[in-house]
């Protein structure tokens, strides 16, 4: 409730709403103050699950009943609820810090504080739910959230289109995703997590009405084309990009610990019911291996220092993903945890350039930073390393579970997924390195950008410097946070590793069916501790993919810098493939959109104006009009047209007797 109460206080008495009557100061205390209780009691609560094995799950209260379908409101704490709730508020917490630096000129600097502090109770409420229903409240609210943020800068027509994309690609996502809650409503005639999964052996054996699809194969793949909308899978990953649009903290917030994760987070806590259908699960592996494989070849071409790291984003859900429908749940969320520290500080890293370069994003034009800015080149390469799977880092514990739990899974698509992730390595070292070297290293370009106005937003322009000035170190509010999300990011991973994967710390918190899916189990036999693990990396097939992406970058970008416009050249076609982002966005455009239009236009005209309107509504009372203008002409009055009427009657029942009694 911290948050919401910051966030409450801050939109009613900081911003025009509800007349300015607090400062900028005492707004960002609140929020701050408000996510740092949450951040100190998430901590409390994990220490209490992790040491003392706490559970808790418990309605407070019943918001109404229909039909015995109970609609309540509770919380469930776990291990993977605590892991979450501490996840979330720790990096809401450095973005919150991190803010007051970067929108330090910014006029809707109170209201953007209001915003994220509502983003983080939201995700709250998701992550401690302990039924559908309120998960879906979260789930919804997240997403307008997300729709305001992405929008924050609401006078920038890219960031309108880029808020309205985001809020309609979700709702295609969230359709399936509230068909899979209606089927478990009513098939389970129950919300409750507790008790759907109770029933779930029981689902497992119905089919679906008319077909001779399982049930329970139905509901995982609704469910999961929700996981897609929210958690950015192809299709439904373009929205992602282009909220790039919003401010740089929002980008780390939504696409690092929050928003994005949220559909991993649902999938994970569902265990139990995917765990029956592996249709399902092996829908999910191949659509995972698509998002991590080839939204990591857009990431190469990138030149928006934002983009790189958010098509990276996109890549390392896939991973995520892929380790679901390997049936490696502990995993993906393994790496959902990892990928949240060392993701936001890529993101606020990159934040952190743009200031220095005065709000020049294009990493072109950018070149010998490192000397300039030396906090933020050091926990950029740190978060670099993470991500592209050092051993001993972070992302290096995760990543090659994944690689391995894909490995040892036998369902249908693992060998297109084996070889997507491992692909996908080398991808990965390449453009996080291509953007770590024309950043940091080679020569100064900052001063020959010819889009001297490539700005991050409208609101401030330089803080006070000229375009052609140096590059300078952000201030303490920007770098502090950096440096406390290196830290994570470079030794977490060697430290929860056992526990979350091997131990139980998610114990009856995901569910695994060994006898069917039997790669945790041999992924257990085969770790002997995380140092070991570390110094059989080096030897692995991942290393040596990473550390060619890399030297391949740095041969490209420092030594060679002639070679990537010659590839270009020679790849024109396969080059405009990926700017046009695989023509995803023009098939949306001018096939979706223009058809569903031009379908609608169909349904407006034939049916509803045509049909509804005339010939149901209008025909109806013309027909009677009609009929009432016969009656009242037959109604006339005049005792000599009713005689006329009976004798004309006499005459013609005179004449059917006569004529049929012949």
């Amino acid at each position: 409730m911290a948050p919401l109460v910051g966030a409450v206080l801050a939109g009613l008495f900081g911003t025009k709403f509800g007349g300015n009557h607090i400062g900028r100061k005492i707004t960002h205390s609140l929020t701050i103050l408000g996510v740092l209780a949450a951040f100190i009691i998430s901590a409390m609560t994990l220490k209490s699950v992790v040491v003392d094995g706490a559970r808790f799950n418990a309605t407070l209260y019943e918001w109404m009943v229909v039909g015995g379908l109970k609609m309540e409101v509770g919380f469930l704490v776990d291990g993977l609820t605590a892991m979450m709730m501490c996840v979330v508020t720790f990096v809401s917490l450095m973005v919150h810090i991190y803010t007051i630096g970067y929108m330090e000129e910014d006029a809707g600097y109170n209201r953007f504080f209001s915003y994220i502090s509502l983003f983080t109770f939201s995700m709250l409420m998701l992550v401690m739910s302990n039924n559908m229903l309120q998960l879906f409240f979260g789930w919804e609210a997240v997403g307008l959230v997300s729709y305001l943020l992405i929008g924050f800068w609401y006078n920038k027509p890219t960031a309108i289109f880029a808020n309205m994309k985001a809020f309609l690609v979700n709702r295609v996502g969230d359709f399936g995703f509230i068909l899979g809650i209606g089927l478990i409503a009513a098939y389970a005639n129950t919300l409750n997590y507790g008790e759907v999964f109770a029933q779930a052996d029981a689902l497992a054996k119905l089919s679906f009405p008319g077909t001779e699809w399982m049930l329970v194969t139905v509901i995982c793949i609704c469910l999961f084309i929700g996981a897609m909308g929210k958690s950015a899978q192809f299709p439904l990953h373009v929205w992602l990009p282009d909220s790039m649009e919003g401010p740089t903290p929002i980008s780390a917030l939504i696409h690092a610990a929050t928003m994005v994760t949220a559909g991993i987070f649902m999938v994970a806590r569902m265990s139990p019911v995917f765990e029956l259908s592996d249709t399902a699960l092996s829908f999910i592996l191949v659509i995972g291996s698509i998002t991590a494989l080839f939204m990591g070849f857009l990431g190469i071409i990138q030149n928006d220092i934002k983009r790189v790291v958010a098509y990276s984003t996109l890549s390392q859900l896939g991973y995520m993903t892929v380790a679901l429908g390997a049936s490696a749940y502990s995993v993906a969320v393994f790496h959902l945890m990892t990928h949240a520290f060392f993701k936001a500080l890529l993101f606020l890293g990159a934040g952190s350039v743009i200031i220095g370069m005065h709000h020049n994003q294009d990493i072109r034009w950018m070149g010998g930073v490192r000397k300039y800015m030396p906090i933020t080149w050091i926990t950029s390469l740190l978060g670099s390393l993470a991500l592209i799977g050092t051993p001993l880092f972070s992302g290096f514990y995760s990543k090659d579970s994944i690689i391995e739990a894909v490995h040892e899974s036998h369902l249908w698509g693992a060998g297109f997924a084996n070889f997507a992730v491992l692909a996908g390595v080398f991808v990965t070292a390449f453009y996080s390195f291509r953007m770590y070297f024309l950043v940091f290293h080679g020569k100064e370009r900052y001063d020959q950008n010819p889009d001297a106005h490539h700005d991050d937003h409208h609101a401030h322009d330089d803080h006070g410097h000229g375009h052609d000035a140096k590059p300078h170190e952000s201030p303490w509010v920007v770098w502090l946070p950096l440096v406390l999300l290196a830290i994570p990011s470079v030794v977490i991973g060697y430290f929860t590793i056992e526990p979350m994967l091997y131990g139980d710390f998610f114990k009856d918190a995901i569910f695994f069916n060994l006898d069917k899916h039997h790669a945790m189990r041999e992924m257990a036999e085969a770790f002997h501790g995380p140092w070991a693990m570390a110094v059989h990396g080096l030897t692995t097939m991942p290393f040596w993919l990473a550390l060619a992406g890399v030297v391949l970058s740095y041969y490209m970008y420092m030594v060679n810098p002639a070679l990537p416009a010659a590839i270009k050249r020679a790849f024109g076609p396969v080059y405009r493939l990926l700017e046009n982002k695989y023509y995803l966005d023009w098939i949306n455009e001018n096939i979706v959109a223009r058809g569903a239009r031009a379908l609608g236009t169909a349904f407006w005209k034939g049916g509803d104006q045509a049909v509804i309107d005339g010939a149901i509504v209008n025909g109806s009372w013309k027909a009677i009009g009609r009929l009432a203008g016969v009656v009242r002409w037959l109604q006339s009055g005049y005792i000599y047209h009713y005689a006329f009427a009976m004798l004309l009657g006499i005459f013609v029942l005179m004449t059917y007797f006569v004529w049929f009694n012949k």
